[in-house]
Formats: structure tokens, sequence, C-alpha cells
């Protein structure tokens, strides 16, 4: 992969009365540049179904720029606020060996999640004759690029269709205004509103138009049942872990981990709460699956913490303790590369492919329990079980009360929030409140945890190295594992006056029956 970058345009479709100069004029506080002319080659990949355009990505050839993908901006299905299309570009490089008109593995690795079992094809052939001029600023910084393209759709020699595209990118030194003075110039010169529609889309027609496979959760309210909540849930949980699919396997930010994580985190707790109305069998197979990719993640997430509190930590000791501590992570590094080689490995094969096959199927149908169990259950009533077993545990806790107690109430804490916040769209702002104070206790029993686990690996780690300066590496490691304690010992006297938010009965008014 060779780089990467975010795109930010706006599309127009312009009649043929358009001209681009006319732009240029409205514009008086920009310079353009001198206007190029070329013709662009394009062949473009998606499965049978049209799942990559349906969701916002694409997957292309150009002449110009070689091997690109095309990806919706993490979290989203393609952001478009104000006529704004946003998307990541990730440049590929093809494998030495890779044969001319195949994918590159790491191109495909990109679009997994979203074609999943589907194979990748042509779909289109493009050529665009494309005429272009840089904007620049009064301190001749390059600020957006216009292009004014005519592209042709071809089937072999067929020409298949054809349509005229203005679009604006937007460079990184935009100002935050330049955007709305960009389309309103382009407006007022007759080229029409904003038309955020990726050329791919355009070229296919109707069916790439078409919903994604994983839509927006459906809307609830008071009326909706527990297996609608249940099913919006499993929408929001699955729809995160595609979106951060492609970052897992890029590693460019740790957060993509941590988000597929969660992903898997909450939905394994939601089945949990909601098993009065799934099918037993059903939905413990499906945990069990995710349990097992939320291990692989939890392998390099635990690992990237630990990394980050450390480096965090030494950072803080003197200068002549930095290559003593840089030489007591050294395994630490070591470890989470396993684990993320081991994570990749995973995350490319059918085991993989069949679980996201399994929560795409389980957006749109939940089996109901063979039993009737459900029969009567209320949205607010799957709360009650996980709020009572967390009262219960804290309130059982004491000063001294070990740690594995503390980190127990931490996930009964965190099973608590999901359910609170998986019924919240259904119930109200009363639900969110009582979430939101739950999280509370959540993180600082979550700092406490931390820095337990830190403390734990100094100990374990610190006579790791042998040697020339393996004392100088013990003492590091025995200054770090001071500071962790005492960030525990912290968190211990911070924790009762979160639970004590949390616990207030103002808060749970929403929940019925005695809570």
């Amino acid at each position: 992969m060779s780089a990467r970058a975010q795109e930010r345009e706006f599309k127009f479709t312009p009649g043929p009365s358009f001209r681009a100069g006319d732009v240029f004029d409205r514009l008086p506080g920009l310079r353009a540049g001198e206007p190029s002319n070329r013709t662009l080659h394009a062949t473009y990949y998606d499965t049978a179904d049209l799942r990559l355009a349906r969701t916002g990505a694409s997957l292309r050839w150009r002449d110009d720029q070689g091997w690109m993908v095309k990806l919706p901006t993490t979290g989203s299905t393609g952001s478009t606020g104000g006529g704004l299309l946003t998307r990541d570009e990730i440049t590929v490089d093809a494998e030495p060996d890779t044969a001319p008109g195949t994918v590159p593995a790491a191109a495909l690795d990109l679009v997994y999640a979203l074609a999943r079992s589907a194979p990748v094809d042509v779909v289109a052939k493009l050529v665009t004759v494309r005429n272009r001029v840089d904007l620049f600023d009064a301190d001749d910084r390059k600020v957006a690029e216009m292009v004014d393209d005519e592209v042709s759709v071809l089937d072999g020699p067929h020409l298949l269709a054809r349509f005229r595209e203005v679009e604006v990118e937007l460079t990184k030194h935009a100002g935050p205004d330049l955007g709305d003075e960009v389309v309103a110039a382009l407006r007022a010169a007759g080229a029409g509103r904003p038309d955020p529609v990726p050329k791919i889309v355009r070229a296919l027609g109707p069916r790439a138009a078409e919903p994604p496979d994983l839509g927006e959760p459906e809307s609830l309210d008071e009326a909706s049942l527990p297996v609608d909540v249940l099913r919006a849930a499993i929408v929001r949980s699955t729809r995160r872990l595609v979106a951060h699919d492609p970052g897992v396997r890029s590693g460019v930010d740790m957060e993509d981990v941590h988000q597929a994580r969660v992903a898997t985190r909450r939905l394994r707790s939601d089945l949990r709460t909601f098993a009065a109305v799934v099918d037993h069998e059903w939905s413990d197979s499906l945990r069990n699956e995710l349990q097992w990719l939320g291990a692989l993640l939890g392998g390099v997430r635990d690992a990237d913490v630990l990394l980050e509190r450390l480096e965090r930590r030494l950072a803080t000791l003197e200068s002549v303790d930095e290559a003593a501590g840089q030489r007591l992570l050294d395994g630490l590094h070591a470890t989470r590369d396993a684990a993320r080689e081991e994570l990749l490995a995973a995350m490319r094969a059918p085991r993989y492919l069949a679980l996201l096959d399994r929560m795409h199927d389980a957006c749109h149908r939940i089996p109901g329990p063979l039993d009737a169990s459900d029969l009567g259950v209320e949205v607010t009533d799957v709360v009650q079980a996980p709020w009572r077993k967390l009262r219960k545990a804290a309130n059982a806790l004491g000063d001294h009360s070990p740690d594995p107690d503390l980190h127990r109430v931490r996930i009964l804490a965190k099973r608590c929030r999901y359910a609170a916040e998986a019924v919240a769209p259904a119930v109200g702002p009363d639900a969110a409140r009582f979430a939101k104070q739950v999280a509370a206790l959540q993180d600082v029993l979550g700092e406490h945890q931390d820095a337990v686990i830190a403390g734990q690996w100094l100990r374990r780690h610190a006579n790791d190295v042998s040697g020339d300066g393996a004392a100088a590496v013990a003492f590091v490691a025995g200054e770090l594992a001071m500071l962790e304690q005492a960030a525990a010992d912290a968190s211990r006297e911070l924790w009762p006056g979160a639970w004590h938010a949390a616990r207030g009965k103002y808060l749970r008014q929403w929940m019925r029956g005695p809570a």
C-alpha cells in the first residue's frame, strides 16, 4: 500500500451550456492555474450484485494511478453532508508477480468485508476526457481542483452510455468556507445542485443505486418490540465491524482494532441481554464465533493499550532510563506483532467470511425462541437483569476487595451499559443518561484494570533481559511498576464515587418494575 488520503469533493451534472470558465469570475479570491486535458482509461471491479457500489465504495484500475480503493469514511456509508462526498482513497501497489488485469491481493483485502463470499470481477470500463484546472489562494497554495469530465461507458467496443460530470475536490489547504463558495459559484454559473453520486454508480445505473446490504438501523419508538431493538443493535454492530475492517487490515490507526473489538463485544452482550426473544442454539453459536473473533482482536488491542500506556509512563522518567525502557518493551512489540499476524490470518480465512455472512443474515432475520419464552417481555425488562447483577456485585465490594472483584464489576457495568444503550433508541434519553453514568463507572474501573495488568506484565518481564544492561532494565521496570501501583490505588479511591452517581434511583425511573 503506497498512499492513503481522504477525498472531499463536490459533484455536479451540468447541462451542455455550462462553461467552467464562468465559475472563475465568481471566485475573486482564487487564481486559476493553466488548464490541462487528458484521456483516462479506468476498469472497475465489483461483485455481480454490486455490493461495493451500493455501499459507496469502489475498486478500480486507472492508467494514470494504477490500483485504487475508495471506501466510505469510517462509520458511514459515504458522507454526503451538504452535497460533499467524503471517502478514503487508498492507492495499492500490485505485487511484482501479479498478472495484468488481476486485482492485487492487497486491494481485495480492503473490500473483503464488503464483498464477503461473492467473487469480484470487471463490471465497467470507463473512458474519461478530462479538462482540469487547479485553484490557488492568495498565498499560492492549491486549495481545490476542478475537472470537467466527459465520461463514456463501454462494453467492449460498444458505447453503452455517456454523461458529463463536473467535480471540485478540496485540498487540505481549503478554508472552512471554500466549499460553500465554490458550490455557490458553480450553481450561479449553471452547474445545478451538488449531486454526490460516485462516477461508477452513475455509470452502472439504477442497480448500483439500490440500498446497500447494510442500511441504517430501523427507527425505534416506545411501541417497538424487543426483537426490533435487538435487530437494530445487530445492524449497528455489524456496520461498525465492516466499517473498521479495512483499517484493521491496514494497521494505520490502532483505533480501528478497538472499534472492531467493541462491535464483537456489544453484539455478544446484546445477544445475551435479549436471550428471551431469540432461539438459544442460534444465539449461542453466533456468540461463540464472536468470542473467537473478539479474542483475536483483543490480543492486538490489549498489546496496543499496554504499549501506549507504558511508553507514556516511560516518557515521564529520566532520559537516562529511555534506552533500558525501550529494551524492556521490545518483547511486548514482538507479542503485538505476532498477535496481529494471527488476527490477519484469521480475517482472511473462510471462518471469518462465514461469520460476516451470519451477521448480515441476522440484520434481516432473527430466529425466535422455540419455547415462546419471549411472551410478555417488554423492552425495558431486558435491562433489569444486567442492572441487578451489577448492583449486587458493586454493593458487595469493600475497601480492600481483591482486584479480580473490581474487574468483575467493570465487566457487569459494561453489560449493563450496553443493554441501556441498546434500548435507548426505543425508550428515549432517560436510558441514555443512565448508560452514560454507568459508562463513567466502567471507565474508572477500566483505568484500575489497565494499571493492574500493566503492573503484572512488568513483574513478569522485569528480568527478561540478560547480560549487559539487565540491571538497568529491571530498575526501569520497577520504576514503572510503582507508577502503575499508584494509578491503581488512585482508581480505588475514585470508583465508590462513580458507583454512587450511577446507582441514583432517579436514573432508573424509566425501567419497568422494581429497579
